[in-house]
Order: structure tokens, then C-alpha cells, then sequence
């Protein structure tokens, strides 16, 4: 691959390739309900890119008498169960992502949500859609660690610095900054600033693997 495009392209998955992120927040709803207490819209958006074992902590000090992985088991069953009724691709993402494989580029997802959960949503693409997958299960450090994205380049034999990442998160930017990346922000329920390591662009609707090549180039000439 010559520096003109990313060895690869390292997706998020909730909030970037799908927008899971409300049916997330509607299970955090019902699970603190059900022990008697209250969670807010804002307090879902708070953990918006956290990794699972840590939120199972927020809702263990919101009075969940659960285990944390009785918390992640009942979270993401109740996702599984609202993904099965529709799958909500971002606009744009599917076409991206079909573009980037047609090209040869490696491709990677990068997500917090346990395995069978990323498994589940890539198995409603009906193309090959990702080289390999890192979930939240597969790391000792989550989400803003850079560990998941430096996990995955490794995995697919390049270094972080050869990648783009496309995030949608905060706590997912700083994650795939801290890697090294080339990192993209696709901003949807938490907005996201400008600043210095990465771009920020308002939609995937449209993009190509021109355009991410373009980000990918103009941040290699930054760093040289």
C-alpha cells in the first residue's frame, strides 16, 4: 500500500457503522428502573463510548444489585433484541465501508460491545466486510486506552500510524488519537471539537475512500 491511502480503516461500530446508541440507552433505562431508580437521557449520554465494565460500575453505584457481567449479559441481550427488530446503519457507512474493501484496503472494527454482539450486527452485511474485530471482551484496557486500536493494527499487521479511524465518541477519539491513528470524529449524540490529531467530518453520506485517503495524506504531511 502506497502512503497515498491507510493500510486499513478501523471502524467503531456503536454510534458510527450503527446507531445503537438509543436502544442502549433505552436498556440502561429499564435495568436501573427495575432496582427502583431513575436514569436519565444525560446520564446515557454520559457513557456514550465507555466500555462495558466500567458502566457496569456507574450502574452498580445506581443501586443494580448485579454482578458486572450479570449488568453487560442483560444490556446487551436486551440490544440483541431490538437490533433483530432493525439494524440501523449510519447513512453512508455500508457504502463507505463496500468502497474501502473493493479497494484492497484492510478493514478492522473496533468496538466496546462484546464479541457476539459485533458478530451479530457484521453478520447482517452482506458482503466481507471486516478483516478482523476487536470487541470489548478481546482487551484488558477499554475505550479510551488506546489498546483496542493498537490491538487491531497488530492484528492486521500494520502500525496504528498506517490507519485511519473513524469514531463517533469522544471517549472513542481519544482512544484512536492515543493509538496514533489518523482519526476521523463523525460526531452523532455527543458533540465533538476541532482540535489538534484529528478531522472532524459532519456525515459519512457521500464520502469516499478518496476523500478519507485526503485526510490520510494531509496528516501525514502535519506530522512530517
Amino acid at each position: 500500500m502506497t502512503s497515498d491511502f491507510p493500510a486499513a480503516v478501523l471502524w467503531d461500530m456503536d454510534g458510527t457503522l450503527v446507531d445503537t446508541e438509543p436502544y442502549w440507552m433505552a436498556a440502561e433505562q429499564e435495568l436501573v428502573a427495575s432496582f427502583g431508580g431513575i436514569w436519565t437521557h444525560e446520564d446515557g449520554l454520559a457513557l456514550v463510548g465507555s466500555g462495558l465494565w466500567a458502566s457496569a460500575e456507574v450502574f452498580r453505584g445506581r443501586g443494580v444489585d448485579l454482578s458486572a457481567d450479570e449488568i453487560i449479559t442483560y444490556l446487551t441481550d436486551r440490544v440483541l433484541e431490538q437490533i433483530r427488530l432493525e439494524v440501523p446503519w449510519r447513512p453512508g457507512a455500508l457504502e463507505l465501508l463496500a468502497e474501502t474493501k473493493a479497494r484492497g484496503i484492510q478493514t478492522g472494527l473496533v468496538t466496546m460491545s462484546v464479541r457476539r454482539m459485533a458478530e451479530f450486527v457484521v453478520s447482517f452485511i452482506d458482503f466481507d466486510a471486516f478483516d478482523v474485530v476487536v470487541a470489548g471482551d478481546d482487551v484488558t484496557h477499554a475505550k479510551p486506552h488506546p489498546e483496542p486500536y493498537l490491538r487491531a493494527a497488530a492484528l492486521l499487521g500494520v502500525t496504528a500510524e498506517e490507519c485511519v479511524a473513524i469514531e463517533d465518541s469522544r471517549t472513542g477519539l481519544s482512544s484512536a488519537v492515543a493509538s496514533g491513528a489518523v482519526s476521523i470524529g463523525v460526531p452523532l449524540h455527543v458533540p465533538l471539537d476541532e482540535g489538534p490529531g484529528h478531522t472532524i467530518w459532519s456525515s459519512l453520506d457521500g464520502k469516499t475512500i478518496d476523500d478519507l485517503g485526503r485526510v490520510f495524506r494531509s496528516s501525514i504531511e502535519v506530522a512530517s
